[in-house]
This record gives C-alpha cells, sequence and structure tokens, in this order.
C-alpha cells in the first residue's frame, strides 16, 4: 500500500491517469453494470501506465484462449507492473482478485468495486472462503474470467514461490479451466520496494488451459501443484 501511494506522488502523470480513468469508470458503471466498458476504460488506463513506465509488452500463446471464453488465469507476481501488462494485452473479460486495502485508495479503489473486481480480506480466513465461492459464483453467473496471483504477493527475489490453493478452488468450484501464465520483465521495470520506472521489455506467455471438468475440491492441491509447476517451465523456457 506504501509503495502505491509512493509512485503516485512520485509521478504527476500516474495521479493524473488514474483519477482520469477512474472518474471515466464510475461514469461508466451507471450505464453498463455489465463492467464490460469499465474494463475498457481499465485497459487504457494499464496502456497509460506502461506507456508512462516506457514499457513494451509481447504476448505468447493467446492462441490457447478464447476471447468469449470463462477461465481463471493463474500467473507469477513480480512487480505492480504485472497487473497493467496483463490487463493491457490479454482481450478476455476478466476481473480480479485484489487486497481489500486497494479498494480503500481514491479513485483506483472506486474504480476496482465499479469495474467489479472482488476485494480479499486477507486478515480474515473464513470471509476469505467465502470470497472464494463468491469469486466462483460470479464467473459461473456472469461469463467472464478471473486473473489471480497464487503467490500470495509479489516475489521479493523473483524466484517462484509456494502457491495458495484459492486460483485451484475457485476454477473447481465454478468449473472452468485454469490457464497458466508466465510473465518476466515487470521486476526489472518496477522492482519490489522501489518507486523508480525503468524503461524495459515485458513478455508474457499464455499455457494450454487445464481442464477442470469432473474434479472435486479435495483435488485442487494437486491441480495448484500443477499449475506451479506449468509456470516454472514456462518462465525457465522464456529467460533460456
Amino acid at each position: 500500500m506504501a509503495l502505491l501511494w509512493s509512485l503516485l506522488f512520485v509521478d504527476p502523470l500516474i495521479i493524473l491517469s488514474t483519477i482520469v480513468h477512474g472518474s471515466l469508470s464510475m461514469v461508466q458503471a451507471i450505464f453498463d453494470p455489465s463492467g464490460r466498458q469499465s474494463l475498457k476504460v481499465a485497459r487504457a488506463w494499464a496502456r497509460s501506465l506502461l506507456a508512462i513506465a516506457r514499457a513494451k509488452v509481447t504476448v505468447e500463446g493467446l492462441e490457447n484462449i478464447d476471447p468469449e471464453g470463462s477461465y481463471v488465469f493463474a500467473s507469477n507476481h513480480l512487480s505492480y507492473m504485472d497487473t497493467p501488462s496483463v490487463l493491457s494485452r490479454i482481450p478476455v473479460q476478466f476481473r480480479f482478485l485484489a487486497k481489500a486495502g486497494l479498494f480503500q485508495i481514491p479513485f483506483l479503489g472506486w474504480h476496482l468495486k465499479t469495474a467489479g473486481h472482488i476485494p480479499v480480506p486477507r486478515e480474515d480466513p473464513r470471509a476469505a472462503v467465502r470470497t472464494l465461492s463468491l469469486a466462483a459464483e460470479t464467473i459461473r453467473n456472469r461469463g467472464i474470467s478471473l486473473l489471480i496471483f497464487p503467490e500470495g504477493g509479489r516475489s521479493p527475489d523473483g524466484v517462484l514461490q509456494e502457491f495458495k490453493d484459492g486460483a485451484a478452488y475457485i476454477a473447481i468450484k465454478a468449473h472452468v479451466p485454469l490457464v497458466p501464465i508466465a510473465i518476466i520483465g515487470t521486476r526489472e521495470i518496477l522492482a519490489m520496494g522501489s518507486s523508480t520506472f525503468r524503461s524495459g521489455k515485458v513478455r508474457i506467455r499464455i499455457g494450454e488451459p487445464i481442464p477442470t471438468t469432473g474434479l472435486a475440491l479435495p483435488a485442487r492441491r494437486e491441480l495448484t501443484q500443477t499449475v506451479g509447476a506449468r509456470i516454472e517451465a514456462m518462465i525457465a523456457a522464456m529467460i533460456g
């Protein structure tokens, strides 16, 4: 939270872009409760952040997904730039599971709420489980996708951390495929603990969807291990 606030004050362009796009998102939400127009605004906001950071993003594997399909995307997490990178380049109607504290930030929080993103109360395990069930229900009822960072936070050293099983839980309960995503390059643009942007290249690779048809909730641990192994292999292939 402190780092995000510091970024807002370090670069006035980020402040301006967040206020403008957040305001547009709230207006769009009045006329379009589906959140589709708000997502378009969010994509524009994400592209503006990448432009400010002078980051170039390329995506591989778009042929593995249907833009009109519903998925749970599971990605490694290196930097605050992961979200705008994915948001700007993957043409799917997805929402995010985000820390509840982000919803308290003026304009950013309003945008997240009006666009239909889902807050996760990490300090309350029971509430967190209810949130996972709500997320699965949202996918089924609205035909959208979710993006989740199963590590639970940014990796402090760039090494893939142990995955939590929330993404697998939601995918199984929503009866949708779990899709691995590997990201490299964002840590060099905005490292954890830094408020300085550096220009650079970001690569995103979308893996083949992992079906969840016929799986029960007890299988979520094995599914989590499978998606983690695939992301780890994808990262190694991209770096090597």
